[in-house]
């Protein structure tokens, strides 16, 4: 009896601290978010993507070269992987150009369609059962959406459905994710996500450049933003790593709903640092998106959450 009592207190230990690494990291990718949204103006929201993933897959690269050398770079199928960069290249570029012009709360919280999004998708294309569960939670966030949308889409016209687009763009990542499971260590799978992501959007910014757009100008940025992508790249890498950490302490289902961290965080964020202030009615919406993603993980439907660079 003492044995199992001991075994009970650890794994209690063991989860409460899985809990707060998770926490940590899902925090620290909404500072990592506010940010990137300082930079608004001050450079093109794709060159600023590309930089920040440049400089990730080059720290990738060296720490996984350190920690296994040349086996490390090798993936078993190289073009899923690139699948799974260029998701996330599209919801970066629809996130990053989003939160240059919305305030970061409300794009955070049309962020987390993802799970809805994933959910629907997993029929068609993992050929998974899609549960009535799935259909109410779809229609709930539905109508959180529109609360959430009802005041940017107004301002901003089609602009305010860049959360969306990113969202759907993460969902797709995550269901490659799930075809990708165990093709390599965590490391080599966060360097080939971000090593796939890095061209996409090098091409994207140069093409930007070229269309004539003001807001996608190219020009040499200055040392300060060179700087923040830096630091972004090296605390959304960070935020990565607790996370794993904390699910391989405390599983996967236990630490998911501590991913709605970030919509606290950036708005308390954009509250302090940028005088975006949402309404009832955007809260209200920003919670029934909340409660339709909790509603789908507590039936147990949607194994992963995403997770906002």
């Amino acid at each position: 009896m003492p044995d199992l009592a001991t075994s009970h207190t650890h794994r209690e230990h063991d989860e409460r601290t899985g809990l707060l690494l998770a926490l940590a990291g899902f925090a620290l990718l909404s500072c990592g978010d506010a940010v990137i949204k300082s930079m608004a103006g001050s450079w093109s929201p794709l060159a600023t993507a590309a930089l920040r993933f440049t400089f990730g897959a080059i720290g990738l690269s060296a720490l996984l070269g350190l920690r296994e050398g040349k086996a490390g770079f090798r993936p078993q199928h190289p073009w899923l992987q690139f699948a799974r960069g260029l998701c996330l290249a599209g919801a970066t570029m629809c996130f990053f150009s989003a939160i240059f012009v919305m305030p970061l709360a409300e794009a955070t919280s049309l962020i987390f369609m993802a799970p809805i999004f994933t959910a629907i998708l997993s029929g068609p294309l993992l050929k998974e059962r899609v549960h009535p569960a799935t259909w109410i939670a779809s229609v709930a966030a539905f109508a959180g959406v529109l609360l959430v949308l009802r005041p940017n889409l107004a301002a901003l016209g089609p602009v305010a459905l860049l959360p969306l687009g990113s969202a759907m763009f993460f969902s797709l990542m995550i269901l490659a994710n799930r075809a990708a499971a165990g093709q390599g260590s965590p490391l080599s799978m966060q360097l080939f996500v971000a090593a796939g992501a890095a061209p996409v959007l090098i091409l994207a910014a140069w093409l930007g450049g070229l269309s004539g757009a003001s807001t996608l100008a190219l020009s040499w940025p200055e040392w300060s933003v060179i700087s923040r992508c830096a630091l972004v790249a090296v605390s959304a890498s960070t935020a990565h790593w607790l996370v794993f950490l904390g699910t391989t302490r405390a599983g996967a289902a236990t630490i998911a709903p501590m991913s709605y961290v970030q919509l606290l965080v950036a708005m308390t964020l954009g509250w302090f640092f940028f005088g975006d202030r949402p309404d009832a009615m955007t809260l209200l919406g920003a919670s029934i998106i909340i409660g339709a993603g909790l509603y789908l993980w507590t039936k147990g439907k949607v194994a992963e959450q995403p997770i906002a660079d």
